[in-house]
């Protein structure tokens, strides 16, 4: 079983998926380190490569070719990642997202920027505009808007949850769907 965990930054994707594959005794993957690697070994920050994928999809390509050889060779991991759900259609696919100010928060938190917004609003702003970037980029390489809820089984607002809740409420929506 694989278990695509996707949604806006902020909303939980990482400290889920990381309590999830535990809970699960699974391996655990994640777009986000594969792009952070990868930014790493070009030497530029993750920030610069989001600029530099804008003009050059070989940037995402590599990270999502390595997705689907993921999906296609393992079996029983959880992988957040925002095209998850696309490299990995027979997964079962979750979106957690939280409403716009808890994610800027909780993004500032963890230091999620390059460079770490200190105002609440520049942080909301930097995430609304990377959400718009993102989609546009995936858009226009793929044909699809990771942000549309559509693409997954189960949706879940992460505003009130914690970590444990939320890998709970997912933990019991898998059982129902495998036994």
């Amino acid at each position: 079983m694989i278990i695509a965990i996707g949604g806006s930054a902020g909303g939980g994707k990482t400290s889920v998926a990381n309590a999830l594959a535990r809970k699960l005794g699974y391996k655990r993957y994640s777009g986000g380190d594969m792009m952070r690697s990868f930014a790493h070994e070009q030497g530029i920050t993750l920030e610069e490569l989001h600029q530099q994928a804008k003009s050059d999809p070989n940037f995402d390509r590599q990270v999502d070719e390595q997705l689907k050889r993921i999906g296609e060779k393992e079996d029983n991991f959880v992988i957040d990642s925002r095209l998850g759900f696309f490299f990995i259609p027979h997964s079962i696919k979750i979106y957690l997202d939280a409403e716009l100010k808890i994610r800027a928060k909780r993004t500032m938190e963890k230091a999620r920027f390059e460079e770490c917004p200190e105002d609440l609003k520049e942080a909301m702003r930097l995430l609304e505009k990377r959400a718009e970037n993102d989609a546009a980029r995936y858009e226009k390489l793929y044909g699809v808007n990771p942000f549309e809820h559509e693409h997954y089984d189960l949706v879940i607002d992460t505003s009130k949850n914690t970590v444990e809740q939320t890998t709970e409420q997912i933990y019991r929506f898998i059982k129902s769907k495998v036994g």
